[in-house]
């Protein structure tokens, strides 16, 4: 079993806490106990820098009390608080149950408020600067990270903000994008449309479709191996958004553009995912969240 997911490293760091408790302890019972032999003038005898003298008094009461009552603490909080490897404490605290309290808390308070944007359809909902802004802030914590904070997206992320869809672009379609995820997928393909320079020639008719720079005459040729493409991109390279197949005619490359990125996909193919966020948000969040994508390549509804 790994390191990692034993139980060696929750007995270590419990060892490490106790014994540095029962070190502080002993260390403040020696000194307390330990005669130091004294000058006349109650020195230790120690001189630094010619003239500087270690005195002999003892630890001040106030001192002592103070280190007894930090250790006691750290005692009382290790009881009560997960501190001792897995022991999770007498309170039952975690700084998972923290957050979702204040999670709760926080959705609580904001419920009335939800529930009016939750009664409007996300069509009419896009044009409510209140809604849009609060769909803003989720866009931004949840959709941002791969999607831009302007939502145009990158190399692998659709751009949210344009007409092109992979399943669709409909409030219904976006809300249950958002709920769900997707898991988009395109299985090599090498082997099913011939030799390399087979897939080649179908890389060169793929660009001809959206009218990208391409070798006319290697497109003639990868015409009819396009078939085997057809399946899922349609005839024409149109797409097909029950599928999630891009379409391959517009220009818009979702993976990288050009020949070898081409080819790159029919000989490797392509996983994508898009994770549910429905564990994440709440549904009224999720309406919030579809008016605002939504909004983003459309007019709201008066």
């Amino acid at each position: 079993m790994s390191d990692f997911t034993s139980n060696f490293w929750s007995v270590f760091i419990a060892a490490i806490s106790v014994v540095s408790i029962a070190a502080c302890l002993l260390l403040l019972w020696v000194t307390a106990r330990k005669k130091v032999a004294f000058q006349a003038d109650n020195t230790t005898g120690h001189v630094w820098d010619e003239d500087l003298r270690e005195m002999n008094n003892p630890l001040p009461l106030w001192w002592v009390g103070l280190f007894i009552l930090t250790v006691l603490f750290g005692v009382g909080y290790l009881v009560a608080y997960p501190g001792l490897g897995d022991y999770a404490g007498e309170l039952g605290w975690s700084q998972q149950g923290a957050y979702e309290a204040e999670v709760a808390q926080a959705n609580q308070a904001l419920a009335p408020l939800y529930a009016d944007f939750a009664a409007t359809p996300p069509e009419k909902l896009a044009g409510n600067a209140q809604a849009m802004a609060v769909g803003e802030r989720l866009f931004m914590n949840n959709c941002a990270q791969c999607h831009g904070s302007d939502a145009r997206g990158s190399k692998g992320f659709p751009n949210l903000a344009d007409t092109d869809w992979l399943h669709g672009g409909s409030t219904d379609t976006i809300k249950e994008t958002v709920t769900h995820g997707r898991i988009g997928q395109m299985p090599p393909m090498a082997a099913a449309v011939g030799s390399p320079d087979d897939v080649k020639n179908v890389a060169n008719y793929v660009l001809s479709l959206s009218g990208s720079p391409h070798d006319s005459v290697r497109a003639g040729l990868g015409k009819s191996k396009f078939a085997v493409c057809a399946a899922c991109h349609g005839v024409g390279g149109k797409g097909n958004q029950a599928l999630g197949a891009p379409n391959l005619s517009d220009d818009i490359w979702l993976h990288g553009w050009g020949e070898a990125a081409i080819i790159a996909m029919v000989n490797n193919g392509k996983t994508n995912q898009m994770p549910a966020q429905a564990g994440k948000l709440t549904e009224a969040q999720i309406h919030v969240l579809t008016a605002y994508v939504w909004g983003l390549s459309n007019k709201p509804v008066k």
